[in-house]
């Protein structure tokens, strides 16, 4: 005989690893083990955590997303499959290296490269594991046989090949351009490794002298004024600017100034970047650091100066002073400048600060010489993809910032002074030529047919900045360059979902190389997800002291309870707040299930033979009913999945099994249980439940696959939830009576329910009822020992006709129907009258309060708009409230 017993309560602890191992061993993370091996398939790269990362919100987040997206794909037929894989993570493991060196005694400079990258390596072992292993506790169904790395052999090869190419083309170069430098780090780092803090600075007002004229002359004559947030650059000004139709300036234009202290002469140009209203209209140009004055300066022809060396303290150019700090600097030379009567005011500017992210230290605008995509003809494909719409942005109003982004690309700096990495594929022959290749061996050839004998070569020493071997991940870790069996048939992949703060940094990249080497999109969507905060909205941070940490999370609630409450808590795009009490709610959700379940199965005889979809015609109204709203919730599920709204599809599909399935269907099953023939209602019983836990799974998939190997199954069902099929309406279910007459019922039960709670009316009291159900009585007298089971009615006080014309009670009306019930069979009359007076009276006392005070014209003038609204919506609830008891204490009579 079958054994339909469950434990009491569900332990998760012992459950999800027993279960998570048996999926994977069983193969069912592979797509060529899906339900249909051949099928259409679908396919996601996961977004690659750094190799030595900890598992945060953000990854607990986005896994969840994934996993969902690739369980419900797997049920729904399609050849699932999803890559793993880790980021190197150039810069973030390089500082934990040296951090571990320094504490050892010694430094990368001391052991040399080649141990470095030993150190590296060794790191890379160490650590990889539990950032791995934090993936496969949140439930990821990814098949770790494909896991990728983006430093292993494959996807090294790929990002020679992609540089080669790229230099081939002519789209990669060797320049001196501006680009953000870290003087801790000692390297150029991409703007998604530099933040913006906004902080409290200074603008210092000056007078930059017209050469041949005195400062006594005045402004516009004698000097023109400039105002700076960082004087120290003053030292590196190659020009002033003024806006050409600035009647104060435009007489000085073509003349030239001096550098205050240093006496370099330099022009006075016209420029319509210049902004007249801001500070005091004229602009001091310093191209060697400062972007926009980067610009400025390539239009004009300008002599670029820097004055800041690599370790943020100024150079020889910067005359006496250099040598020293560059804040130190900036002190000393508004000082000197002061003395000099250059110095025209201070006051404090509100400013954007960008530091690194890494470090903290405030980044450095500094022109050097690096590597640089020239990525205009390659965005202009990626553009042309959105807007032809064979790629699609989710939510839309992102695509206008990817547009943005495309529209005003400057060169792609993708050099990095850092050891670990992929080593930039160029060589240098002995006089300085260069030769780009995929490999020293290919070098060599090159430079032996250029020099006729073989000659050493020296290796570029910079890195490969780390989004430039991320935006070849999608199409990498497929086999590319070669043309693997996994590459023509998972490329494109499908989805790739994502945080929105990266859509350029990372999306927009993978689309654009994605387009340039395979000629090809990288995907067809892209889903942006928002950021992880406190249950105030507070961003997540150590300072605040309000990380939620996942794993913590998992050891006390359950990981189905963190997945359900980050993904029925967030939607496409928009940050999510996350609070403790909301995990702990849907841990109990899932106790819910569990308790359900265990009801079910507790009431299968042991010979009970599942029979799967039930027949309606042997079904009562409760039974159909259930069913009917079974194929609502499954169509209304599918719909939103496909549409990417997978919250609300998890909130549907919460309802319905908390709400329809379990307060309202699984109750009125108890009185047919004890009936002649509990069959249908069992099966009807485990056929709901087994199509709810289907729609569940995705979402929480270790609660709902242990309790759906517990239920009866027919010969032909999958072995595991995991691969079973997705549920599907059935147009025999449809059924719209049934909906109308179990709605009466339910609509009756509140109703009596309300008027126990309002004449407190003890829980366990039994009362009379006589109910007008007009069309209908038939339905609800069917229903009869449900509705005395539901509203605590005493079945042989219960009545189905006219309402009673001379007896004291409440009158109630459901829809349709109208119910009375007799005030004796429920209350103390005296007592109750007495109550309601008590309540009345201090109702009236509160009400002549309310009134009194939005009749006094002072409090209406004077008190803000909100407390006068307040008020007047009290005095509403009191009148109301005043209304309901009068009408109370009348039925009392």
């Amino acid at each position: 005989m079958a054994d339909f017993s469950l434990p009491k309560t569900y332990d998760f602890a012992s459950t999800e690893q027993r279960l998570y191992q048996w999926w994977e061993e069983s193969g069912w993370f592979k797509p060529e083990n899906s339900r249909d091996p051949d099928g259409e398939p679908f396919v996601i790269a996961i977004p690659p955590p750094n190799v030595t990362g900890v598992l945060h919100q953000g990854h607990a987040l986005f896994v969840a997303l994934e996993d969902l997206m690739i369980r419900y794909q797997r049920m729904r037929g399609r050849a699932a499959l999803w890559v793993p894989g880790t980021d190197h993570a150039g810069i973030a493991t390089q500082l934990q290296v040296e951090r571990k060196l320094r504490e050892e005694g010694t430094g990368r400079e001391e052991i040399g490269r080649d141990a470095f990258m030993q150190e590296c390596w060794a790191w890379k072992d160490k650590y990889h594991g539990r950032i791995v292993g934090q993936l496969r506790r949140i439930g990821a169904s990814c098949d770790w046989e494909r896991e990728r790395f983006t430093m292993d052999e494959g996807l090294s090869r790929a990002v020679n090949e992609a540089f080669v190419r790229l230099h081939r083309m002519g789209l990669i170069y060797r320049s001196e351009y501006i680009v953000n430098w870290s003087p801790g780090l000692q390297t150029a780092v991409s703007d998604v490794e530099v933040e913006y803090t906004d902080e409290q600075g200074t603008l210092y007002y000056f007078k930059y002298p017209v050469a041949g004229a005195n400062l006594d002359d005045g402004p516009g004559e004698g000097y023109i004024p400039v105002a700076t947030t960082r004087p120290e650059t003053i030292l590196g000004d190659t020009a002033v600017a003024v806006h050409p139709d600035d009647e104060r300036y435009r007489h000085l234009i073509g003349k030239t100034c001096l550098v205050p202290m240093l006496n370099r002469t330099i022009p006075i140009i016209h420029d319509t970047y210049v902004d007249r209203e801001f500070g005091t209209g004229a602009l001091k140009i310093t191209p060697g650091h400062d972007p926009n004055d980067f610009d400025i300066g390539q239009r004009h022809g300008l002599q670029t100066v820097n004055i800041m060396n690599r370790d943020a303290t100024l150079s020889e150019e910067a005359g006496p002073y250099a040598g020293m700090e560059r804040f130190e600097a900036r002190k000393k030379l508004w000082e000197d400048m002061r003395a000099a009567d250059m110095v025209i005011k201070e006051e404090p500017y509100q400013m954007q600060v960008p530091r690194a992210q890494r470090g903290g230290e405030i980044i450095e605008p500094l022109v050097s010489k690096q590597w640089f995509v020239n990525t205009n003809p390659m965005a202009e494909m990626g553009l042309a993809a959105v807007r032809t719409n064979r790629i699609r942005i989710i939510p839309e109003r992102f695509t206008k910032v990817y547009y943005h982004w495309l529209e005003n690309l400057r060169p792609w700096c993708i050099s990095r002074q850092l050891w670990w990495g992929h080593r930039i594929p160029a060589w240098y022959g002995p006089d300085g030529e260069l030769f780009v290749a995929r490999s020293t061996a290919e070098a060599q050839a090159m430079a032996l047919a250029h020099y006729g004998e073989p000659v050493p070569l020296e290796q570029d020493p910079d890195v490969l900045d780390t989004w430039f071997s991320s935006g070849l991940w999608p199409f990498s870790t497929l086999g590319w360059p070669d043309d693997t069996e996994d590459l023509r048939r998972y490329y494109p992949t499908d989805v790739l979902e994502t945080g929105y703060d990266i859509l350029f940094f990372w999306v927009a990249r993978m689309i654009m190389q994605g387009l340039m080497y395979t000629n090809d999109i990288p995907y067809h969507t892209v889903y942006l997800h928002g950021i992880v905060r406190d249950e105030s909205g507070r961003k997540m941070s150590k300072t605040y002291g309000n990380v939620i940490d996942p794993i913590e999370v998992m050891d006390n609630y359950g990981t189905d309870a963190l997945r359900f409450t980050l993904l029925t808590g967030s939607t496409p795009g928009n940050d999510m707040n996350l609070s403790i009490d909301r995990i702990r709610a849907n841990r109990n959700f899932a106790n819910k299930i569990w308790n359900a379940t265990r009801f079910v199965l507790g009431n299968l005889p042991e010979d009970f033979k599942y029979a799967g979809a039930p027949d309606p015609k042997q079904l009562d109204i409760p039974d159909r009913w259930v069913l009917h709203r079974l194929n609502q919730v499954i169509d209304t599920a599918t719909r939103l999945c496909e549409n990417y709204q997978y919250g609300e599809a998890g909130r549907q599909v919460y309802d319905f099994l908390w709400g329809d399935y379990a307060d309202w269907y699984i109750e009125a099953s108890k009185p047919r249980l004890r009936g002649e023939n509990p069959d249908a209602v069992l099966q009807t019983l485990v056929y709901v439940l087994d199509q709810t836990l289907r729609l569940l799974h995705p979402f929480i998939p270790y609660v709902t696959e242990e309790l759906w190997q517990h239920l009866p199954k027919t010969a032909e069902e999958a072995p595991a939830l995991i691969v079973a099929a997705w549920p599907e309406s059935n147009p025999a279910f449809e059924n719209e009576e049934a909906v109308e007459s179990f709605e009466r019922m339910r609509e009756s039960v509140r109703a009596i329910r309300n008027a126990r709670s309002a004449y407190n009316v003890e829980p366990g009291r039994k009362i009379a009822a006589t109910i007008d159900a007009g069309a209908y009585t038939d339905h609800l007298r069917a229903m009869t020992s449900i509705l005395a089971l539901l509203a605590r009615l005493d079945p042989d006080q219960l009545v189905f006709g006219p309402t009673p014309p001379d007896e004291k009670g409440a009158t109630l009306v459901a829809g349709d129907i109208t119910l009375f019930l007799p005030l004796g069979g429920m209350v103390d009359i005296e007592t109750e009258w007495a109550r309601l007076q008590k309540q009345l009276a201090e109702t009236e006392k509160r009400l002549r309060g309310a009134e009194g005070k939005l009749s006094n014209e002072n409090f209406i003038s004077k008190a803000p708009a909100h407390v006068v609204d307040q008020a007047r919506q009290t005095l509403a609830e009191l009148q109301a409230q005043q209304q309901r008891l009068m009408e109370q204490i009348e039925a009392l009579g």
